[in-house]
């Protein structure tokens, strides 16, 4: 079984994010970044499956150069090998980005393509159904629970009244959720490994991917700073103040 995992690359959602003074970006300099915790669950499912049924598991990450080093983190934790596809954010929206990964599909033939639920810097969670749309697959998403059985895959995903069960038949999307699993932490054996599997740089040309963009970014702003709390000595004053001045009552 081979399965295609995306992997992107995003500032540490645990950094605090400065815009810049011009409004046209946020300030990178200090910042650390990581793979996308929800990519991160899907690598580890893939891997997982992997294990258990055999198979290649193959990341995909769309960048500069500066996203290899995070790539190798999750070629460490199983991955066999990678595909960067060098484009800059900029060039990118949620549309480009599923062609893309539509095309590498194509190329890969993969059974499973598993993509994190949504980016936590655009945070648009548009990019899995956009390939399922595009390949003509069908497709689970936000996915707390995965199962092989022959050439089918049964997803769990949590819905408002409860969990919802889907049975599909391969080649499928998967977008995963943070239930899905626990990320494991890679080991220094293969870390020194992963430095020595195979990742292969393409351009979107390559793949005859037109980056027209349909969104464009025009400006950047920080949200409104929160005010500091209150007190009050009673009851109605709260409500008082809730009612007139939150608005929320």
């Amino acid at each position: 079984m081979k399965i295609l995992a995306t992997v992107k690359r995003v500032t540490d959602p645990d950094a605090k994010i400065k815009v810049l003074a011009d409004g046209t970006g946020i300030e990178t300099e200090g910042i650390e970044f990581k793979v996308n915790p929800f990519d991160e669950n899907g690598v580890e499912e893939a891997v997982t499956l992997k294990e258990a049924h055999g198979g290649e598991v193959v990341l995909v990450s769309i960048g500069t150069e500066d996203a290899i080093a995070n790539m190798r983190t999750s070629l460490a934790v199983g991955a066999d090998r990678g595909i960067l596809v060098l484009a800059k954010d900029e060039e990118l929206d949620s549309d480009i980005t599923a062609r893309i990964v539509a095309e590498v599909a194509k190329k890969e033939q993969p059974d499973l393509i598993i993509i994190g639920k949504q980016a936590v810097d655009g945070d648009s969670g548009q990019v899995g159904q956009a390939v399922a749309e595009y390949l003509g697959l069908p497709q689970a998403c936000f996915a707390s629970k995965v199962d092989v059985n022959g050439d089918k895959v049964v997803v769990k995903r949590e819905v408002d009244g409860g969990i919802e069960t889907l049975e599909m038949d391969m080649p499928a999307v998967i977008t995963a959720d943070l239930r899905l699993n626990v990320p494991r932490l890679p080991k220094l054996p293969n870390i020194l490994k992963a430095k020595r599997k195979k990742i292969e740089q393409i351009t979107p040309a390559d793949l005859g991917v037109d980056m027209g963009l349909k969104v464009e970014t025009l400006r950047f702003e920080a949200p409104p700073e929160r005010k500091g709390g209150e007190f009050v000595k009673t009851v109605e004053e709260l409500i008082e103040k809730l009612h007139n001045e939150a608005k929320v009552i």
